[in-house]
């Protein structure tokens, strides 16, 4: 690092000795960055093509108001996903508020009472738990008479496939698989390992509907769920896909039964995907979708700094600095509550929005306990941008993920290793 840098870092509260520590660990990643950005240029094509074959225009940008009929714009983005994804059809829409809404209107849309749905890799992220009513909550899947079977992991986080077939039976109409961990330690499944899944329960039941929650997954691997066998993908354009340009919306994609089946429970029966204004946002969502195969890469590579640092001392950290990534997701295990709660100011000490704010644990709806949210974000809850969260409880595991820049990505978690070390929880020396 060149002094006039040094300097600036300086300036910017980050130590001699904090710049030193990391220096190195940065530099150990070399090769695995490199290979991140052969991932990002691949995802880049990708998405272009997309958008070459789907003739975007400028046309595309006005957006509508009102019921929305006629937005070739809207109509042009959702081909556009179907072709990223190489589905059907797809429903992106800024109506949807965030992934797990898009998970509820999936999964509204496609069960019926009577049926059942399986989710055969454990315990679901906490909010969707309320939506399927695991916790009792209003308008939950379960007060409409939707059944739910969870069969749990193997103790080394594999699929426990004698216990998944026992599981299906003539009620199971759905199964519902989260690539990602959640509040959870478990590993994220590959796109691969998800394929095999899904592989196995077609080949018991092929009329079971297979259904992934992609949130945070998108473009960290060179092929989707979609790819492999699911029936439907679901994700949130606030995190990878929306690139930090998209201010709100959801993405279902899938086959074209599906997909309408979601998009008459997002608007109403009969009506379906033929309303829903844009209200000027299509240049939004079709530049952030444009821009989010790199900002997913810097993204990975804060993930992987993150784990490198606080793996070094002596923190427990999953995925590894070594291991295959298949999210944008970090889990930092402090055993403590103030460290976790001081590692989370340091994140919102290095945000363009709201630096000057301390985060404090609350009771955040959704979830059980309090949380704690580092988020000083250009898009309110944006965890494609630089953030970190954790519920206030044992182990006390921090979940970091973002930064739309590896430059800021990187300052961030200097920032959090220097607030730990200013408050005497770590010491470099």
């Amino acid at each position: 690092m060149d002094e006039k840098t040094r300097k600036i870092y300086n300036t910017a509260g980050i130590s001699d000795a904090v710049l030193d520590y990391c220096s190195d660990i940065e530099q150990a990643q070399a090769e695995r960055f490199r290979r991140i950005d052969e991932m990002s240029e691949y995802g880049q094509i990708k998405v272009v093509e997309a958008m070459r074959k789907n003739h975007v225009q400028e046309g595309h940008f006005a957006g509508t108001t009102g019921y929305g009929y006629n937005d070739d714009g809207r109509d042009a983005i959702e081909r556009v996903y179907a072709d990223v994804f190489h589905t059907e059809d797809a429903l992106v829409r800024p109506h949807i508020t965030c992934g797990t809404h898009a998970l509820t209107v999936a999964l509204s849309g496609n069960l019926r009472p009577g049926d059942e749905l399986l989710s055969p890799v454990g315990e679901p992220y906490d909010t969707l738990q309320g939506v399927i009513g695991i916790r009792p909550e209003r308008g939950s899947l379960a007060e409409y008479g939707v059944t739910y079977r969870q069969v749990d992991l193997l103790p080394d986080g594999s699929f426990d496939y004698p216990a998944i077939k026992a599981a299906i039976n003539d009620r199971t109409k759905l199964v519902t698989i989260q690539r990602s961990r959640g509040y959870l330690t478990r590993k994220t499944f590959s796109v691969e390992q998800i394929g095999e899944l899904i592989a196995f329960i077609k080949g018991i039941r092929p009329d079971l509907i297979c259904m992934v929650d992609n949130c945070y997954g998108e473009f960290v691997e060179p092929i989707e769920p979609t790819d492999v066998g699911a029936d439907m993908c679901v994700g949130s354009l606030i995190k990878n896909p929306g690139g930090g340009l998209a201010p709100s919306g959801g993405y279902i994609v899938g086959t074209r039964e599906c997909v309408a089946n979601a998009a008459y429970r997002l608007t109403a029966p009969g009506l379906g995907k033929e309303l829903g204004s844009s209200m000027g946002l299509n240049r939004t969502l079709l530049q952030g979708l444009f821009l989010a195969p790199t900002v997913t890469a810097s993204a990975l590579k804060t993930a992987i700094f993150a784990a490198g640092i606080y793996e070094k001392l002596g923190y427990k950290v999953t995925p590894d600095s070594k291991e295959d990534r298949y999210d944008i997701i970090q889990a930092i295990i402090f055993e403590s509550d103030k460290a976790l709660i001081e590692f989370c100011k340091g994140i919102q000490k290095a945000s363009p929005v709201d630096s000057f704010v301390t985060p404090e644990p609350w009771p955040m709806p959704g979830y059980d306990c309090d949380v704690i949210m580092a988020a000083g974000a250009f898009i309110s809850g944006s965890s494609i941008e630089l953030s970190a969260d954790g519920p206030l409880r044992p182990p006390y595991t921090a979940y970091f993920q973002g930064g739309l820049t590896w430059p800021h990505g990187k300052y961030g978690i200097m920032m959090s290793l220097q607030n730990l070390v200013d408050a005497g929880i770590v010491h470099l020396s």
